[in-house]
């Protein structure tokens, strides 16, 4: 069973940057996707972005992080990268990486990995 052990999360203030990594026990190029969820304190988990492993680099974005956020994949190392500028309170949750696919152009998951917490202070 695949492993994704993300790291990078901690606490950081309002307009500052976080780079998050999600390391994969397997070769991301046997993967049709992944991405990055998030659930904030006492909320649903919400998609906030992912990224076409193969055939091509495509990504989609939540609207509350474009242009702040951006996902990246490094095939040499096994890994995706969510790299968080322009930081806000409301990005605080727990950040959850996923292998998943395209159903209909919307990006469904099937493995999870257990989180780090991300927390934006005021």
């Amino acid at each position: 069973q695949v492993q994704l052990v993300e790291s990078g999360g901690g606490l950081v203030q309002a307009g500052g940057s976080l780079r998050l990594s999600c390391s994969v026990s397997a070769n991301i190029f046997s993967f049709v996707a992944m991405g990055w969820y998030r659930q904030p304190p006492g909320k649903q988990r919400e998609l906030v972005a992912s990224i076409r492993i193969i055939k091509g680099s495509t990504t989609q974005y939540g609207d509350s992080v474009k242009g702040r956020f951006t996902i990246s994949k490094d095939g040499a190392k096994n890994s995706i990268h969510l790299q968080m500028n322009d930081l806000k309170p409301n990005d605080t949750g727990v950040y959850y990486c996923s292998r998943g696919r395209y159903i209909d152009g919307r990006y469904v998951s099937d493995s999870w990995g257990r989180g780090t917490q991300v927390t934006v202070s005021s």
